[in-house]
């Protein structure tokens, strides 16, 4: 690709545009996003090539656009591409919600619908901003495309292609598909991890707590240290699902908790034990991917 624009230039959209810039799959950057300071620092490492505040001069020419910002903003910012979006040129996203995505992506681009090819990598750290993104942050990882019966299989392709450049495997689901999934998988985990260290933040003795938490406490609400506004953002975009997935988790809840109060060991021990094996079974398989993704890559 000779020209690609990035929507946000943080950890998703800025390890986007090192990954390609480090396969040779792109040779030019151009960035766009709400902060000066962002954009020039993201300029400075290296990660972008031009710094625009001008959205039409942003995209002319471009053959590639990825919308790296959270998913609150993506109505307007597709509003502001669509006006300025010339034939060939393909728009794809990194959000992680996508019916809401989708929805957005209709009511801006209208007829130019089937240039939007929407998408979501299954990576990330906790880390935010230029300084956390990574060349390789998305070697052997997942990322989602959730087509629409609008796009072409060409225009498909040439979205995997360039999430293949940065080293990632690629899986296909519809956008609502893509939504329940994560709902359970991600989006859920999330919030448990927020609820239960904000919990203990607020009690009275939160620092003797904290004091004496240690790596079970440390690996449960590692991701609670991710940014509070996208996650803000995810959890309504994908309020539905996420409503569904926590009163399924509320339900096992209040049966755990009866288990407590009748002293019921038998039933306590089989669930733990279900989810240790079905946690285990998962770790393998996960293993095993990655092992194949690093033979295959060698």
């Amino acid at each position: 690709m000779k020209k690609i624009v990035v929507f946000g230039v943080g950890l998703i959209g800025g390890s986007f545009a090192l990954a390609l810039k480090k396969a040779g799959a792109v040779e030019h950057v151009v960035g766009v996003g709400r902060t000066e300071t962002s954009l020039l620092r993201a300029k400075e490492l290296g990660i972008i090539d031009e710094v625009s505040t001008n959205v039409a001069d942003a995209v002319q020419g471009a053959d590639l656009i990825m919308l790296a910002a959270p998913v609150a903003q993506t109505g307007a910012i597709l509003a502001s591409i669509a006006p300025h979006l010339q034939p060939g040129t393909i728009v794809t996203d990194a959000g992680s919600t996508k019916a809401d995505v989708v929805a957005a992506a209709r009511e801006a681009f209208g007829d130019k619908i089937a240039q939007f090819v929407p998408g979501h990598p299954i990576a990330g750290r906790e880390q935010n901003g230029p300084d956390a993104a990574l060349a390789d942050l998305y070697v052997g990882k997942k990322t989602v495309i959730t087509s629409l019966p609008e796009n072409t299989e060409q225009d498909i392709e040439r979205v995997a292609q360039a999430w293949q450049a940065c080293g990632a495997i690629i899986h296909r689901l519809t956008p609502q598909e893509h939504d329940a999934v994560f709902a359970s998988v991600s989006h859920l985990p999330h919030l448990l991890a927020y609820a239960l260290v904000d919990d203990i933040a607020s009690k009275p003795h939160a620092p003797i707590l904290f004091q004496y938490a240690a790596s079970g406490f440390r690996d449960f609400t590692r991701i609670a240290g991710s940014s509070p506004e996208m996650w803000r953002d995810i959890s309504l975009a994908n309020r539905a699902a996420l409503l569904h997935e926590l009163d399924a988790y509320l339900v096992q809840l209040i049966r755990m908790r009866k288990m407590l109060v009748e002293r019921d060991s038998d039933a306590l021990e089989k669930i733990y034990a279900n989810a240790q094996q079905a946690r285990h079974n998962w770790s393998v398989a996960i293993e095993t991917a990655e092992r194949q993704s690093k033979e295959g890559g060698d």
